[in-house]
């Protein structure tokens, strides 16, 4: 990649304090022969990690496994995270020049990368619901880790992005019934929209042959082993940060033979990994976005430049919506 500096700098949003951030101007390197520039036009935000981020509670065991691709800084602050953007290709590699891409990049308005690192956006998949690549990856990884199969009964616990996608490729398996699971009422709405039943913890049937949890607490935890029937397997999708949830293994968690895994984006699924790469599985995410349904998760558009003003409430846990969406503008 060049050394000297581009003309067209970036910005980019930094989060410097706990529950505040900053917009940083980014000197951009020239494109080398392998690069490509981008100019970023949409952007998603992810709640559970990037509160985490906000707050300064990435747990310090796990600052480095933490780093999400291409991050500026150290944790706790100042660090410049994300990993979730859209773009357009405005210089490098020759192929690539107008096209619509995404890249795991933390929020900035340009960037440069080597051409490899940015996976063009097929046609069926308007831009703006592309920003869900990175959230369909992880929960690509979690149905190849759970391994769910035709007609069987499966709850999943948390009706966030990842937990709805979850239960949305769940559906899809032949026979399965699905149902989401969540405290919040207003979460059966974008439910319906997936096609996907929906149930208040209290309401949902239990003896189910597989549970996803993905809600973050522990008394989703709770609810999540309680719906497992014997021998199920509940798969731990949820990440606490520095936080110790209480998981109940008392009681009948032995007689009834439960298996609790854990599933996480960081490597792909061990069922896959001979064959598939980092880059093959970004791809399937992004063509398992092309069903329209899934526009129902993202929220109303956020102006990059706004983003200081509002990420914290954005990311406070009283916050309404799904994804925020980041508009880039034109610019």
């Amino acid at each position: 990649m060049g050394q000297d500096g581009d003309t067209r700098a970036g910005a980019a949003l930094w989060y410097v304090a706990p529950g505040r951030a900053e917009i940083r101007p980014e000197p951009l390197p020239i494109p080398g022969p392998g690069d490509v520039l981008v100019r970023a036009t949409h952007g998603a935000i992810s709640r559970g990690t990037e509160r985490l981020v906000l707050s300064g509670r990435v747990p310090a065991s796990e600052h480095v496994r933490m780093r999400g691709p291409h991050m500026g800084g150290t944790f706790p602050f100042p660090v410049k995270y994300g990993y979730a953007t859209v773009g357009v290709v405005e210089a490098g590699a020759a192929a690539l020049i107008g096209r619509p891409v995404f890249a795991l990049h933390p929020h900035q308005s340009r960037f440069v990368l080597p051409a490899e690192m940015v996976v063009p956006i097929p046609e069926s998949v308007p831009a703006r619901r592309a920003v869900l690549a990175a959230n369909m990856e992880t929960a690509l990884n979690a149905v190849w880790d759970a391994a769910p199969g035709p007609a069987d009964r499966i709850a999943v616990v948390g009706a966030g992005v990842v937990g709805l996608l979850v239960a949305h490729l769940c559906a899809g398996i032949p026979g399965t019934d699905v149902t989401v699971v969540d405290v919040a009422p207003e979460r059966a709405a974008t439910a319906a929209a997936l096609g996907l039943a929906f149930a208040a913890p209290a309401a949902a049937a239990g003896d189910c042959d597989l549970v996803v949890h993905a809600s973050a607490t522990a008394a989703g935890l709770a609810t999540a082993m309680s719906l497992a029937g014997d021998e199920a397997t509940v798969l731990e999708l949820s990440w606490y940060g520095e936080t110790a949830p209480a998981v109940p293994l008392g009681g009948a968690f032995h007689s009834r033979r439960l298996t609790l895994r854990s599933s996480q984006v960081g490597q792909v699924a061990r069922s896959r990994r001979p064959r598939w790469t980092h880059r093959r599985r970004l791809e399937a995410a992004l063509t398992l976005l092309a069903d329209a349904r899934l526009d129902a998760l993202l929220g109303p558009p956020v102006r990059f430049a706004d983003l200081p003003a509002q990420i914290a409430a954005i990311l406070a846990l009283d916050a309404a919506g799904l994804c925020p969406v980041i508009d880039y503008g034109a610019g």
